[in-house]
């Protein structure tokens, strides 16, 4: 029989909970009376004594874990090309790349992130969503953390949600910003295309902010801090102002070339092939030691490239004024 076994120290943030409760925060795809049940049939132990669920945990308590278990993960284990920026035993931070797609699903069944995790780690499997906190669009880079004990799982879930991880990024718009602002919006699934996201009054509260960083003829460089982290967040709230990324597909219309632009400039824009967008720093507290944590995913060619096609088109430029 297939166990989940994992011992767990209750952190400050459970303190004071009842068992049940604690637990199913750790465990968030079960319910609070399959985790009860799983207490009274003696499959869970607290400082290593048989325990109740209504009773309360404190910091530093151990919470043995020995379930009989069916793994929420099916796919099967692959060998998928990324970069591990970090590991220890609590987490993974990943560089991902363009093209891989986060999570199995309908046309996409294997060749995912989850199915390389599961390679490198088979353990990941007991975890949910085999230990992904957070995601990144099929063609967005950069860095990602995925938790690999239950303990990790929980302490990055809560901190999302109370907005203590910070994810910040890097964008070419197209048309040239101004200046940069916060944008804050409802973000929902669009009502006729269910491919898209989009800004209606109904939605969920987004909050992005971007500063600029460099002006190009007709494009912008910015860096962009998330306080949410809606589905396309980022690329809804640019093109609801008017300034989508460089080669999005979905949010950017149909692809134009700007007026006068430098023609081996203009055929890289063409074959960029994806929307401009890297994840490039992520900070958080460990789960374990509590010490501040910040990771950098190197700038991918592709986008660099690009960014010296638009530096090197204003040298230009101005060569030809002087």
């Amino acid at each position: 029989m297939k166990l989940l076994q994992q011992q767990i120290r209750i952190e400050s943030e459970f303190s004071g909970l009842r068992l049940d409760q604690a637990l199913q925060r750790l465990l968030p795809d079960f319910s609070r009376s399959v985790i009860q049940n799983w207490i009274k049939s003696d499959f869970i132990q607290l400082n290593r004594q048989a325990c109740q669920p209504k009773q309360k945990v404190y910091t530093g308590d151990l919470i043995d874990l020995d379930i009989p278990f069916v793994a929420k993960i099916s796919d099967l284990p692959e060998k998928i090309e990324f970069n591990i920026i970090h590991e220890d035993a609590e987490f993974f931070i990943i560089d991902k790349p363009a093209n891989l797609v986060v999570h199995p699903a309908a046309g996409h069944e294997k060749g995912t992130l989850v199915n390389g995790l599961l390679d490198i780690d088979p353990k990941l499997e007991q975890l949910p969503r085999a230990g992904i906190v957070h995601r990144l669009d099929k063609d967005t880079t950069g860095v990602m953390v995925v938790a690999r004990t239950l303990q990790a799982h929980a302490s990055l879930v809560d901190k999302l949600q109370q907005r203590l991880v910070k994810r910040e990024y890097i964008a070419i718009t197209q048309g040239v910003v101004t200046a940069g602002r916060t944008i804050e919006t409802e973000i929902a699934r669009h009502p006729v295309n269910r491919k898209k996201m989009s800004v209606q009054n109904q939605g969920k509260h987004a909050v992005t902010h971007f500063q600029v960083a460099e002006k190009f003829p007709h494009h912008t460089f910015v860096n962009v801090q998330l306080e949410t982290g809606r589905t396309h967040q980022i690329r809804v709230h640019l093109s609801h102002i008017r300034y989508p990324l460089l080669g999005d597909p979905l949010y950017g219309g149909r692809f134009r070339l700007p007026m006068g632009v430098d023609p081996e400039l203009g055929e890289m824009m063409r074959n960029f092939g994806r929307q401009a967008l890297h994840a490039r720093y992520l900070s958080f507290e460990h789960p374990k030691t509590k010490e501040p944590c910040r990771f950098e995913a190197a700038i991918p060619k592709d986008f660099q490239k690009m960014l010296d096609g638009l530096r090197a088109s204003v040298q230009a430029d101005d060569s030809k004024t002087q």
